[in-house]
Parts: structure tokens; sequence; C-alpha cells
């Protein structure tokens, strides 16, 4: 999955393209760590559902570290592991979008599903968010059965798959069903935004109860102690999920 890596500027926001005018990751060069694009916040969702603090992640395509940054600043104790095909991208990111220089961070180029064939069984995560795309916005592997049942098995009990799939691409309702085989019984997806992006979970373990006024408490703690609003992607959970009583069984 070869391509070149570029970078530009518009309004003092820095944006990574992959050969193309395709955004594939963005940084606000006076807010280095916050998430500057919709979707890599409301992939971070399951940070609402847990009850313990994050202690290994592993992020599928490393783009313009965003999501990176933002969780090694605030879980300063947990371990990073960044899947990366392309050598370029973490040069890149080094040098234009502050990736930290961390024992806690290990960036492994290779492909993840090739990676994940071999370690998947070994591993352990709290959480996986898969964001990996070539220049024309394919995914591949990365959005086959045999990759999510992998990321299924790579979760530990309450761990959670976060991925970014495009809306308004061909074989997108495919790619949705293939992740709702792999997770039955514990799956949703956020209705399209703005940029087309679509973000589906899947979640191991045993289904979870949480109230409205409780997902909104949590999200005001994560606010005050982060800066991360997700107020607003508890509003979108009512239009992703049925909550008649107010009541999220997830």
């Amino acid at each position: 999955m070869g391509f070149s890596v570029e970078v530009s500027e518009t309004e003092s926001v820095r944006y990574l393209h992959f050969g193309s005018t395709w955004i594939q990751g963005a940084m606000r060069i006076a807010r280095p760590y916050a998430l500057e694009v919709a979707y890599t916040r409301e992939m971070l969702l399951p940070l609402l559902l847990r009850a313990e603090p994050l202690r290994h992640c592993l992020l599928v395509g490393l783009g313009a570290a965003s999501q990176l940054k933002f969780l090694h600043r605030h879980f300063p104790d947990a371990h990073f592991c960044v899947l990366e095909i392309n050598p370029d991208v973490p040069t890149v990111a080094r040098q234009f979008f502050k990736l930290p220089d961390s024992p806690k961070i290990e960036v492994i180029v290779e492909d993840a599903a090739a990676w994940m064939a071999v370690h998947a069984p070994q591993a352990c995560f709290d959480l996986i968010l898969q964001d990996g795309f070539d220049a024309a916005g394919r995914s591949g592997a990365l959005s086959g059965m045999a990759f999510y049942a992998r990321c299924r098995a790579a979760l530990r009990a309450d761990g959670a798959l976060a991925c970014n799939l495009l809306g308004g691409r061909r074989g997108f309702q495919a790619n949705l069903r293939r992740l709702r085989r792999v997770f039955p019984e514990r799956n949703l997806h956020f209705p399209s935004g703005d940029s087309g992006n679509v973000v589906a979970f899947g979640f191991a373990g045993a289904a979870q109860d949480f109230t409205l006024a409780d997902l909104r408490e949590r999200a005001m703690n994560l606010k005050a102690s982060t800066g991360l609003d997700l107020r607003p992607i508890v509003s979108r959970l009512q239009l992703a999920v049925a909550m008649p009583d107010g009541r999220l069984r997830l």
C-alpha cells in the first residue's frame, strides 16, 4: 500500500495527505494535543463506557497522530502500539505533527492485517482504534471479516473496537455487516456526519447498562480532566441507538 505523504496548512491548521487532497489527519498548530476532526472525537466514545483507565491501546494507522497524542498525554500510564504500513508517515508525524518520543509508544511499520494474523492471539488491548486508509480511501483487508475477528480476539473482556468507516464509499454497508457479525450482540454506529465519516463500534464482554444521566456525568468528568467534550457524542447516541427509557443497554 504505497503512497506519497504530503503536508499542507490553511488558517492555522496543518493537514496530512496521502498524495491527494483527501485529508488523512489534522492538527491546529496552537492546540497540537486537541482533536481537531470530529470523527476522531467520536471514536473515543469507549472512554465513557469504561470503569478503568486505559492500559493498552492499539492504533491501526498513525496519520497525524491526533488520537495517539491526546491519549498519551491524558493517560500517561498506558502503553500504545501503532501499526503503520508506510515508513514515511512516522517521520512526517514526528517532524510536523509533534508525535511524542516516549517509551510508552511503539510504532511498528508493518501491514496491520499481517501483524494481527500473527500477534492477535497473544494481544490484550483495552481499545483498538482502526483508521487505516490508502490515498483513495480504501481500507482493504482492514475492513475484512478476518481482521475484525482478530481484533475481537485481541481485546480484553471489557475492550472495544472503534472503526472509522466512509459512509459514501462503495461497500460501506457490507463492511458494517461484517463488523456486526463479529460483534453480534454489542455493536453500534453513528449516523454519517458532514464529512461522510461513519464511526462504528464493537464491544467485547457482557452487556452493560447506562443511564443517559450517568453518561452525561461521565462526559463532564472527562471534559474536566482532559478538555475533551463528548457531551455532543452522548446526544448522537440517542440517534444511533433506541433508548426509550433513557438507558443505553449495550
